[in-house]
């Protein structure tokens, strides 16, 4: 799938000079830094989704009794 956007002079540049630093094209670098956020939301949204369970059941344990649970 093919994907337009508009960008500013000064950002493609800058897109540009760590595309080369790299070796890659404009549209891999472009590529792999959306697939990077991509990435990055989903661990977000993941983090989120285990903060809200723990506030709605605040429950630690000690180092010890933590790797004991784990049958470390």
């Amino acid at each position: 799938m093919k994907v337009l956007f508009e960008i500013n002079d000064k950002a493609y540049e800058r897109m540009e000079d760590f595309a080369a630093e790299k070796d890659i094209s404009v549209s891999e670098f472009i590529r792999r830094a959306l697939l990077e956020r991509l990435e990055d939301e989903e661990d977000i949204r993941a983090a989120d989704k285990a903060m809200a369970a723990y506030r709605a059941n605040p429950i630690s344990y000690p180092h010890d009794e933590f790797w004991a649970r784990m049958g470390v």
